[in-house]
């Protein structure tokens, strides 16, 4: 197996997101991190640098010194691809520059501030022929691709219902009347985090998860937002109702104020044959209903799973009964980011094994999504096309 050389852009010194991006790409040994420009501050970058093993020379002082340093080295030298860890704002920039100049690209969500911006990259990523990868991390564990082949091979039926929450308390730890903490304060602020907060934040991750999991586009929704930690700041809070192609219909709610949550991802799917159910805080167990039946619980990495879904088994690693989680779900879909990678550098048709994790087009639906909530809520709730 080639291994991968990562540069990255962000997740610097107490950085929450890009720390979960080194630690990911590490589990399954295929990736190395060659270079970065992880903080704008030179003495943190240097930290970070040291504390993970760059060598001084492929530190950066900027996201354009870094592009254009990777790549005026050797193809045998420079990175293959581009991990973006940055706020929101920066995403469309690097994303765009990094392509142009030959890159592969793995960016966190949103993918970008605006539609216009994601429909670009969506067209740049055909032109160049680069693998885009987008880090909707729920779409990574076992269970939920379980429940993805379990719709797909017609086990639930006609999906009817669908009703996802994703609940934190994170704000509730804030005093708006204070400044903010360094990992929450951008997020609130339109330059950087674009038109929405919590949605744009957490409810566009659920929107993914629905439409992954049943295989369903979301055609319109009614959106009422608020703002309730900060009145007259971005929405901390939302729910919307939601009209699926085919004629399913479904219940989202996202909120970054439910005191007392931690990180309460809950998902339900009622087809006409059997329902399920999916906690992240629980996530190696899927629930499957059916009426008049006892309930079941399926756990990973059992082979009953492994014969109904050959996803959930490959992004299974230690046996069953040993828990695992959030930093395999990202690894799971740097796994399948990676070895498409390699099967494009080798001119090579990429499995759809390999072709499992989100990419640009997820991006250009998350911002559709984004766009449809804002716009909705703004003409005081209505209807309103995704």
């Amino acid at each position: 197996m080639k291994k991968l050389k990562m540069a990255m852009v962000g997740g610097g010194v107490g950085a929450f997101v890009g720390k979960i991006h080194r630690e990911a790409v590490r589990l399954d040994g295929g990736v190395e991190v060659v270079a970065g420009m992880f903080n704008r501050d030179p003495a943190q970058n240097a930290q970070m640098g040291d504390a993970i093993g760059v060598a001084p020379g492929r530190l950066y002082a900027s996201w354009q010194e870094l592009i254009a340093g990777e790549s005026s080295l050797p193809a045998a030298a420079r990175a293959d691809f581009i991990a973006i860890c940055t706020p929101n704002h920066l995403h469309y920039p690097v994303a765009k520059a990094a392509l142009e100049a030959g890159f592969h690209v793995m960016c966190e969500k949103p993918m970008t501030l605006t539609r216009a911006e994601a429909e670009e990259l969506e067209d740049l990523v055909a032109r160049t022929g680069r693998v885009f990868g987008l880090m909707h991390t729920y779409a990574g564990y076992p269970m939920v691709k379980l429940a993805h082949d379990l719709i797909a091979r017609g086990d639930v039926g006609k999906v009817c219902k669908v009703v996802v929450e994703y609940a934190q308390g994170s704000f509730r730890k804030m005093d708006f009347s204070q400044p903010l903490d360094k990992r929450n304060k951008w997020k609130m602020d339109p330059a950087c985090a674009g038109k929405s907060c919590c949605m744009s934040d957490i409810g566009v991750h659920a929107a993914h998860l629905v439409e992954y999991v049943t295989g369903l586009k979301i055609e319109s929704l009614l959106a009422d937002l608020s703002s309730f930690v900060a009145p007259k700041g971005l929405d901390d809070d939302g729910s919307v109702l939601l009209r699926f192609e085919g004629g399913a219909k479904g219940v989202l709610v996202a909120s970054k104020v439910a005191t007392g949550e931690e990180n309460g991802l809950r998902l339900r799917i009622y087809g006409d044959r059997k329902g399920l159910v999916w906690k992240q805080e629980n996530p190696n167990i899927l629930r499957v209903r059916a009426q008049r039946e006892p309930e079941q619980t399926w756990k990973r990495a059992n082979p009953y799973v492994r014969e109904v879904s050959e996803s959930s088994a490959r992004a299974s690693r230690p046996p069953a009964g040993h828990p695992e989680g959030y930093i395999e779900g990202f690894a799971n879909h740097y796994l399948n980011f990676c070895d498409t990678i390699r099967a494009v550098d080798a001119g090579d048709t990429p499995t759809p094994a390999m072709l499992d994790f989100p990419g640009v087009h997820d991006g250009v639906r998350g911002l559709r999504f984004i766009d449809a909530v804002v716009a909705s809520n703004a003409a005081g709730g209505i209807w309103t096309p995704v």
